[in-house]
């Protein structure tokens, strides 16, 4: 059987012998001209051998090559002999080498099984867990450093972090806090007014805000604005190499660097968080005197009887915890950075989802407890 396929210049002439295919190659074999391709020529065909010759091929450069390594590789996927003694050796060892270049540089497969995969990620996050051990348990030898020589300690940069998120943080606390008031407010008030029931507005927006969404709404506000601050800002320092240079000079940077801003963080928190409790409570006091028609003042006794000393407290416990773990999130993943843009970029990220995780739990086990005893 004679199949002649013609393509400009190089052409190849495929006819078979019993269960052989012989492929006998002619014209000009140029890289930039037109010539076939071996798989299309081949097509569904699965002959038991197949052979090239070139005794017609004229002038060729590397495609004539090509054309061989196409056909070496159609050989060895489909586990088909190929005879290629009537082409100069030449032409074969550079196919050759193209074909044990391509195993070469071929990359293994890396993919771990299961067993070996949960091994890896064990031994990842056991790695992890030791870090961050490592760095709570630093960051209390320094507290405890503090409280015993409280002269050494640099006063003025907790003050300047006190600053930078507590005060410079009361505009976007303010409308966050405002807004959540409001928002409660009104979902309450369409569900109250079935009832009869107005007035207990005060109840449920004065309980949520005070145990609940106003150091939470707080604690979040902080992790994205002061935790990713905190590690861009130590991040950026250990790219310029100046937390090597503090080491250097004998210089713990965990006292220099770490003590101020978790300082500065948990006191602040809980003052925020009495400050986000006042805004939530004075927005749903607008939606209660907007929607209910309840004055301000019978609004402000209602939310008085119902709040007590253990509320505050334990918004005020969240708060400082919130606000510690906000500050250790953030410092350590600025110290764990890259020594790159990029890595300080991801060690902002990497702070504000590893502080907000934490906030969650945390108060996930404070729920917890607190019923437990009662509060």
């Amino acid at each position: 059987m004679a199949a002649p396929t013609h393509v400009t210049n190089a052409c190849v002439t495929a006819h078979t012998t019993g269960e052989c295919l012989h492929l006998s190659l002619c014209g000009r074999w140029k890289v930039a001209e037109p010539r076939p391709s071996f798989e299309s020529l081949i097509g569904l065909q699965k002959p038991e051998t197949f052979s090239i010759s070139m005794e017609e091929v004229g002038s060729w450069d590397g495609a004539l090559v090509l054309f061989l390594v196409e056909a070496k590789r159609w050989s060895a996927a489909h586990g088909i002999a190929a005879d290629f003694s009537q082409i100069p050796l030449q032409v074969t060892e550079m196919a050759d080498q193209i074909v044990r270049g391509e195993a070469a540089v071929r990359p293994a497969d890396s993919t771990p099984d299961l067993v070996t995969g949960i091994g890896m990620a064990t031994v990842d996050a056991w790695r992890k867990t030791k870090a961050i051990s490592t760095f709570v348990g630093e960051c209390a030898l320094s507290a405890s450093r503090l409280a015993r020589q409280p002269a050494r300690f640099r006063w003025g940069d907790c003050l300047a972090e006190m600053q930078k998120c507590g005060a410079m943080a009361l505009p976007i606390v303010s409308l966050i806090s405002l807004l959540v008031g409001l928002i409660m407010a009104y979902q309450a008030a369409v569900q109250l007014r079935q009832l009869g029931a107005d007035i207990y507005v005060a109840d449920l927006v004065g309980l949520a805000v005070v145990r609940e969404m106003g150091p939470m709404m707080a604690a979040i506000i902080m992790a994205g604005r002061t935790g990713a601050a905190f590690a861009a800002t130590l991040g950026n320092m250990k790219a310029g190499e100046e937390i090597d240079a503090l080491q250097t000079l004998g210089i713990d940077p965990v006292d220099f660097l770490v003590m101020p801003r978790l300082l500065a963080l948990g006191v602040m928190m809980p003052l925020l968080a009495l400050y986000a409790n006042l805004l939530g409570i004075l927005g749903g006091m607008a939606v209660a005197k907007g929607v209910l028609d309840i004055p301000p003042s019978a609004y402000w006794v209602e939310t008085q009887s119902i709040i007590d000393l253990s509320d505050l407290s334990t918004g005020l416990i969240k708060a400082t915890t919130f606000g510690l773990l906000i500050g250790l999130s953030g410092c350590l993943r600025g110290l764990q950075a890259d020594r790159s843009a990029s890595g300080v970029g991801s060690a902002a990220t990497s702070a504000v989802v590893t502080s907000i995780l934490l906030i969650i739990v945390a108060d996930a086990l404070f729920a917890v407890v607190f019923n437990i005893l009662g509060l």
